[in-house]
């Protein structure tokens, strides 16, 4: 018999839903994430779906990568098609998993024999399903876009939750400068947790003191505010310089390089240098971060990402390898991606 429980208790939690804030297509994660001005394809959808609008047919977008050494797994797929020509749509998913994890709750029988045939499998993973749609509006150079997000995470039989949120963009053109402002969660998102009371208590004794009581089972995701801007050049031997900046806002105090009491931003830059629009150079800097040492003393630690793209007849394939030279916390990844504008099979 299972016997599963809501609690009435919540928590506001620095990194709630975290696995939303990753980023998705290679060509952004190559500039650092520093696009919410320059969006402008399938993947506004999770950037800026303001972006949505400057689709001229449906278009798909797929990724795939791996994080902590092949141990978790980071998919997303996308699809996005123009409803006239002062308005767009898009419907994106994201899983981020770990597979085949060993359960040794039961390892120990009723004796205190230790039997191995015990150990069963068991998965955890995250999804994030977001409906978007863009629109100008009446006012030259502006455009707008909400998202509608359903959260759902499993962890194994022991836990789910199902979460609900809203974002927010807005991009501005004039004089070929883009503006961009996305406002993350802006609702705030909650996530409500179903608890298996059964499983809970195969592993409420397991450390004498330890999880005896049941956890929050609310979980709330602050909102998050990114502002950025971007220029593209254009040269006369047919090759293009797109340069951009961000500014990645939390209304919480983190390790990001400029923190204080209730909020801290992170910086990002990222540049693509495009030839004939066929190939596409990337490189971008971000995540900047006081890092405590061992000593206790502290240094800054950032992430520099560069990337490679391709483009032929509406097909696009990015890649993208994130934190060059291991200068930041975080592991490098090596990240791939494809784009393709559906308008090629009506040809």
């Amino acid at each position: 018999m299972f016997g599963f429980t809501v609690a009435q208790s919540q928590s506001i939690r620095k990194y709630s839903n975290e696995f939303m804030n990753i980023g998705v297509d290679a060509a952004a994660l190559g500039m650092s994430n520093a696009v919410t001005a320059s969006t402008f394809d399938v993947n506004s959808g999770y950037w800026n779906p303001a972006g949505l609008v400057h689709l001229e047919d449906s278009q798909v977008s797929l990724m795939h990568a791996s994080y902590f050494a092949n141990i978790a797994q980071y998919d997303y797929v996308a699809y996005a098609k123009p409803i006239d020509d002062r308005s767009a749509y898009g419907v994106s998913l994201i899983r981020f998993g770990v597979d085949d994890i060993l359960n040794t709750t039961e390892l120990i029988d009723a004796e205190g024999n230790i039997d191995y045939n015990r150990i069963s499998l068991f998965s955890t993973a995250d999804y994030g399903l977001t409906f978007s749609y863009a629109r100008r509006l009446p006012v030259p150079g502006f455009q707008y876009g909400v998202n509608a997000k359903v959260i759902r995470r499993v962890i194994g039989k022991f836990a789910s939750s199902w979460g609900f949120g809203f974002d927010f963009g807005l991009q501005f053109e004039r004089n070929d400068w883009k503006y961009g402002l996305m406002l993350r969660d802006i609702t705030t998102t909650y996530n409500v947790w179903m608890i298996d009371e059964d499983e809970f208590k195969k592993i409420s004794g397991a450390i004498p003191g330890e999880n005896q009581e049941l956890p929050e089972s609310t979980e709330i995701t602050l909102p998050k505010v990114q502002f950025g801007i971007s220029k593209k050049f254009e040269f006369h031997n047919d090759s293009s310089l797109l340069a951009a900046g961000n500014l990645n806002m939390r209304f919480e105090q983190t390790n990001d390089i400029i923190s204080g009491k209730g909020f801290s931003v992170d910086p990002a830059l990222g540049f693509e240098y495009g030839y004939t629009d066929l190939v596409f150079v990337r490189a971008g800097v971000g995540n900047f971060q006081n890092i405590t040492q061992i000593d206790d003393t502290k240094k800054v630690g950032f992430q520099p990402n560069i990337g490679l793209g391709f483009k032929y007849r509406g097909i696009q394939v990015d890649y993208a390898l994130t934190d060059l030279g291991d200068q930041s916390a975080a592991l490098y990844s090596n990240i791939f991606s494809l784009k393709i504008d559906l308008s090629i099979f009506r040809r």
